[in-house]
């Protein structure tokens, strides 16, 4: 078939619409706009902080395109918000279904994109709600605004005592010949915590070099799946002063090593609650982006943790 058009006035795709059997095909074609915006996450500042991709969801995708999505966006974690029923709105319901994907899986808890998901509702949808209930793979998760932050309210995650020879391979990948005070274990997150000696400086623990290839390798167990580098803080500097402060590397989540970790939070305030006896803490995590984390333990065995978030892309994502 010639598809060549000699009329001027009569258009491509007018031709198209008036080929049998292609009109039919070209009426078939569904195009989707997904609103999706990237935040920033435990920072104020943009290009800080832990960037995560947000979209927002009428109705259920196929399943495997929220993969396909989160690779695209490649990102730490892509997050997924998700209508209760047709007739709820952005910015009036406050219950939503939310899950989170890293570029090659589905993961059970994600903080850092679940404060840019209430950071989405809150600023750019004007969601009219002080909190905001999240459904998710780890039960239902609250974010409500206080002031300029965003607290979540997450479970508190506890550890229990590591035999080091059991994992010194590991924590030879992680920390190579650095002196290490405590190792813990945590069941719930199947994350490794490291603690370094208290005489290191927190230049020590930005300047350590972790290869997350060498981390894969040296893990047997199949137990860990994240590694959590942490040391306690100084009151010795001369702006704001932490109570600790910690890196976090996941590759085999297909994170290299995430900039700020709401959930590795969950065990790291657990830990540090109970070392230096405190229930309020400020934490630092120092990657190369950085971020600040308000902690809070609370009574009923959670924790909230507070950040703020600031919004640096939207648009829409066509499918």
């Amino acid at each position: 078939m010639n598809y060549f058009v000699k009329d001027q006035q009569k258009s491509p795709i007018r031709y198209f619409l008036q080929t049998p059997g292609l009109a039919l095909c070209f009426t078939k074609l569904k195009i989707m706009q997904l609103f999706i915006s990237v935040v920033d996450a435990f920072t104020d500042k943009a290009f800080h902080g832990n960037p995560a991709a947000v979209c927002l969801l009428d109705s259920e995708l196929d399943e495997d395109i929220y993969q396909k999505i989160a690779a695209e966006m490649n990102l730490s974690e892509t997050a997924f918000i998700l209508k209760k029923s047709p007739t709820d709105d952005f910015s009036t319901s406050s219950r939503f279904g939310l899950r989170w994907f890293t570029p090659t899986t589905e993961v059970s808890l994600c903080g850092h994109a679940t404060l840019a998901s209430a950071a989405v509702l809150f600023q750019l949808k004007s969601n009219i709600n002080s909190t905001l209930v999240f459904e998710t793979l780890s039960g239902d998760l609250s974010a409500r605004q206080s002031a300029d932050q965003i607290v979540l309210n997450f479970p508190l995650c506890s550890t229990v005592h590591q035999d080091l020879q059991e994992v010194k391979d590991l924590v030879k990948a992680a920390v190579s010949d650095l002196a290490v005070q405590d190792v813990r274990y945590s069941s719930d997150t199947q994350k490794l915590l490291i603690r370094l000696s208290d005489f290191y400086q927190r230049s020590d623990l930005e300047n350590l070099k972790v290869n997350p290839q060498t981390l894969l390798m040296a893990e047997k167990s199949g137990r860990v799946k994240g590694v959590i580098v942490t040391l306690k803080g100084s009151n010795s500097e001369t702006t704001t002063s932490f109570d600790f402060y910690s890196r976090y590397f996941g590759p085999w989540w297909g994170i290299a090593e995430d900039p700020v970790t709401g959930s590795a939070h969950t065990v790291l305030s657990s830990y540090w609650s109970e070392q230096l006896g405190k229930k309020e803490m400020l934490a630092n995590q120092c990657s190369r982006r950085g971020g600040m984390l308000r902690l809070s333990v609370r009574q009923d065995g959670r924790v909230d943790i507070a950040g703020q978030a600031v919004v640096v892309l939207k648009g829409n994502l066509t499918l």
